[in-house]
């Protein structure tokens, strides 16, 4: 009698400590999942949202995931996609890597499964070729408790996601190649909207975002006739595909040229060999540093972006589009060289094609100390990438009667904890150069650097020394992406007052700081007008 009573005890306790154990369940279409409950919030994680792209996948476009019966655990990370270290030490939620990367992570405040929550869908940084939604900058948690639900989305990069060649356009059914990235977006937005109502999300109120690559990827879903009316909303944060008239997208047999000199230098002789190489090799082999190609595959784009956008052809949602005000100090131009306006002149000339002095003086840029201050950041920034950003929301408010909110956001990181160390362009640090000599203080926000803030993640990095200013613009920033998410309008309570700038001369632009304020600047809209007289031909 007694050893019965233990063994029931026993597997009362087992049974306890089993329950005790069960997470979250939601039943998609493809099986149930199990995640966990963090305080409220309920967390998906490793969710796939394609079948994994390889072997006889590999560069091919997602395909959908395959059922499963039973339970399947949602609570780790799936693998990081595959990429070199490139822009310093991201930093990631699992140490793990692989080809087999198409999953995404979801955050909700759900109770009841049934309420009907807007969603937002993220889409990380790193030039195409680097980066991970298991970044902890991009967690959804923040969001989460301000009553969204949050996704983050991995997609192929590099060598893996962007490839073109002949006998790949020959097996597929729509004839092109190339642009497994973006059809790796377009398969999560169409996965999260055929299931994101089992997680008490509404699938009529996405709202996709991303900031940099993942900016310049959700400018290129807009236009793409294949996911632009899943969306009901668009944020983009430093980038876009347009305002690059002088390299515009790459045509199919562009792409495939490149794509075949690419597999030679490789050693490569067909797609065969190509696709027999391990994911390790490949990555080594490729060697793909640099923002890879995209082209008009006639499938995910099927014309020049810059001509959709133009005949209004993308999708007309209303959209919140900005950048931060020091992007790239222009000295990233100089090629190594003394930062002078006589070295920095033939970069400027060969970005515009008009004497440099002209551009100088649109920047406000006098004595060559000047290059190294906020004129130099701001024209470095319109190089890289800050043109190209503004042009996307002019083009959008021009031809779409949704309205189009733009900020620029201003301010500065603190100081790192651990000295010794810089910033990586992407978010990342590194070791600083011990040859180089002292550059000035950053006069204001850096690429990336806004990150952190928007998501209301400056916990999750422990580089920087956060103060009570980072706290308060963090929730400035918060709460106006919430009220966006939540309405297509960022105005609330307790915010300072933000207009569209749909039809107006002089645009009124939110700058995001400690003393946030809509502001309204001629001379920076004059600059960008002049700029695009030259680029827009």
């Amino acid at each position: 009698m007694k050893t019965k009573i233990i063994t029931v005890m026993v597997a009362l306790a087992t049974a306890i400590g089993s329950m005790a154990q069960t997470g979250p369940r939601v039943a998609t279409s493809n099986g149930v999942l199990e995640g966990t409950d963090c305080s409220g919030v309920k967390v998906f994680k490793g969710v796939a949202f394609a079948q994994p792209p390889v072997g006889q996948l590999r560069w091919k476009a997602p395909q959908p995931v395959e059922n499963w019966t039973g339970v399947r655990s949602a609570k780790d990370f799936g693998p990081n996609p595959m990429q070199q270290n490139i822009f310093g030490d991201m930093m990631f939620g699992t140490s793990q890597m692989s080809e087999d990367c198409l999953y995404l992570n979801i955050w909700t405040p759900s109770l009841t499964w049934d309420e009907r929550l807007p969603v937002i869908i993220y889409f990380n940084g790193g030039g195409l070729i680097a980066g991970s939604g298991s970044e902890p900058r991009y967690a959804g948690m923040t969001l989460a408790r301000n009553g969204v639900i949050a996704i983050t989305a991995n997609y192929r990069e590099g060598i893996f996601g962007f490839f073109a060649h002949p006998e790949l356009s020959a097996e597929s059914d729509y004839g092109g190649s190339g642009n497994y990235g973006f059809l790796d977006q377009v398969a999560a937005i169409r996965w999260v909207k055929d299931n994101i109502a089992a997680f008490g999300g509404d699938p009529q109120r996405i709202t996709i975002m991303g900031e940099s690559a993942g900016s310049l990827s959700v400018s290129a879903l807009m236009a793409s006739p294949l996911c632009r009316d899943m969306i009901a909303q668009a944020m983009g944060s430093s980038g876009s595909v347009l305002g690059i008239a002088k390299r515009p997208w790459h045509t199919l047999a562009e792409a495939e040229r490149e794509g075949v000199a690419k597999a030679e230098e490789m050693g490569c002789h067909s797609l065969k060999e190509l696709r027999a190489l391990s994911a390790e090799d490949l990555l080594v082999k490729a060697n793909v540093r640099n923002v890879p190609t995209y082209n008009i595959d006639g499938y995910f784009m099927v014309r020049q972006p810059m001509d959709i956008y133009k005949s209004g052809e993308q999708a007309h949602v209303p959209c919140l589009i900005g950048n931060n005000n020091a992007e790239m100090s222009a000295e990233m131009f100089l090629g190594g060289k003394t930062p002078t306006k006589g070295n920095l002149a033939p970069a400027v000339e060969a970005w515009l094609g008009v004497p440099a002095d002209e551009v100088f003086a649109k920047y406000g840029i006098a004595e060559d100390s000047d290059i190294m201050r906020l004129p130099g950041y701001e024209l470095g920034g319109d190089m890289f990438i800050a043109y190209s950003t503004w042009k996307w929301l002019d083009l959008q408010q021009r031809t779409s009667d949704a309205p189009v909110y733009r900020y620029c956001y201003c301010h500065p990181r603190p100081e790192m904890v651990e000295k010794g160390l810089v910033a990586g362009l992407a978010g990342g640090v590194q070791k600083a150069d011990a040859d180089r000599p002292a550059v000035p203080k950053v006069p204001g926000a850096v690429h990336s650097a806004d990150i952190e803030y928007q998501m209301g993640n400056l916990p999750t990095n422990e580089v920087f020394a956060w103060n009570a200013d980072d706290y308060a613009v963090s929730e400035i920033f918060v709460k106006m992406f919430v009220n966006f998410i939540k309405t297509g309008n960022p105005n609330g309570l307790g915010l300072p007052h933000w207009e569209p700038i749909n039809g107006k001369e002089v645009a009124p632009v939110m700058m995001i700081d400690v003393d946030s304020r809509q502001e309204q600047n001629p001379q920076r809209e004059a600059r960008y007008r002049f700029i695009d007289s030259l680029l827009d031909k």
